[in-house]
């Protein structure tokens, strides 16, 4: 079963933020190779949950897709940071998923820490230029990524 990692703002959404709500709509991705990891997505995979734009980015925890993908409301919202001018009812290219919570780990990965682990000099995330906020983790990333709890 594949799985990812997904980039939120903790200051839009957080781990504990989305521990607390049990599920949030994930959405604001505006990159069309990230939007495409987005759609081919299925319900149940999991994927990690990565702080970004703040003090500390890394990986906070563990969350699931749930559910099918869907048009990104906030593309359409001209109050939101999302919104996207180009688009309308029958021309959205923007998905949105529903997610819930599964896990919060007891500390951030940070970054430097995942940049310093060889078993994930592959993952885009620590590769110079990739700023994609949605990617996919091969089996062995992933347990790498575990270790290092």
């Amino acid at each position: 079963m594949p799985r990812w990692l997904m980039k939120s703002e903790p200051a839009e959404l957080s781990i504990h933020d989305l521990q607390r709500l049990g599920m949030a709509r994930w959405d604001g991705v505006r990159n069309y190779q990230a939007r495409n990891f987005v759609r081919s997505m299925q319900p149940d995979e999991l994927f990690f949950f990565y702080h970004s734009s703040c003090p500390q980015p890394g990986i906070a925890g563990i969350a699931r897709i749930i559910g099918e993908s869907y048009a990104d409301p906030t593309a359409m919202d001209p109050q939101s940071h999302y919104y996207d001018a180009r688009t309308s009812a029958g021309n959205n290219p923007w998905l949105a998923r529903d997610v819930e919570f599964v896990e919060a780990f007891p500390a951030i990965i940070p970054l430097a820490q995942l940049k310093a682990c060889p078993a994930l000099s592959e993952l885009p995330l620590v590769q110079k230029g990739t700023r994609l906020s949605v990617m996919p983790v091969s089996d062995a990333q992933w347990q790498a990524v575990l270790s290092l709890r």
